[in-house]
């Protein structure tokens, strides 16, 4: 007898944001500002992490530039504050797509999320200082999807790591009971529940 629980039903979501970090991207603007950029498209594997972004966008167009960047993790304390950046880019003139969903120009994203600029040691872009994690990076490569959706794979490698103390353990390691990424699940924010357990190559 086949058992309901487990039966499924066929659906076309219009994204399928499943459950993934929030990280703010900071890239540097023409003039030497920061463009910070919320996305929701990003993994990591060892060193290098890679960032999923749409094209047209002001963070693709910097890096192409300038191939540096910042990437700052806040955490769930801090969702109303990305949520204050969502309806902005820093594209002027705002692309039309955008326009059309409610976008407008902002170039003080510091300003609009109430964030404050550090400086990086080894980027130019500066860190976001209220983001518990900031990972200053460097783009490696970034290729252009070759399907009917415009969006960029940019592969990046951390060059400098920076943890708020609180969340440190020991010399190098993140407390993980200590440390919650935002994550967008479904364009709903959330943190994490109660730890469940560890992987066996945890080495706290």
């Amino acid at each position: 007898m086949n058992n309901p629980m487990f039966d499924t039903k066929q659906i076309q979501p219009k994204i399928l944001y499943y459950g993934t970090p929030v990280v703010l991207l900071n890239t540097l603007n023409e003039d030497g500002s920061v463009n910070i950029s919320p996305i929701s498209s990003s993994w990591a594997l060892g060193d290098h992490i890679i960032l999923g972004l749409g094209l047209g966008g002001k963070a693709i167009e910097n890096l192409s530039r300038h191939p540096e960047c910042v990437i700052n993790l806040p955490s769930p304390a801090l969702w109303a504050n990305v949520e204050r950046l969502a309806p902005y880019t820093g594209k002027d003139p705002v692309p039309e797509y955008k326009r059309a969903t409610g976008f407008s120009y902002e170039k003080d994203k510091y300003k609009i999320g109430g964030f404050t600029p550090v400086e990086s040691l080894s980027v130019k872009p500066a860190r976001i200082r209220e983001c518990p994690i900031q990972i200053e990076a460097k783009v490696n490569h970034i290729r252009v999807t070759e399907t009917s959706a415009a969006f960029a794979i940019v592969e990046t490698q951390a060059l400098q790591v920076h943890a708020h103390p609180d969340m440190v353990m020991g010399e190098n390691h993140i407390d993980p009971g200590k440390w919650s990424p935002l994550i967008y699940n479904f364009r709903h924010y959330f943190g994490l529940g109660v730890e469940l357990g560890k992987s066996f190559r945890s080495e706290t």
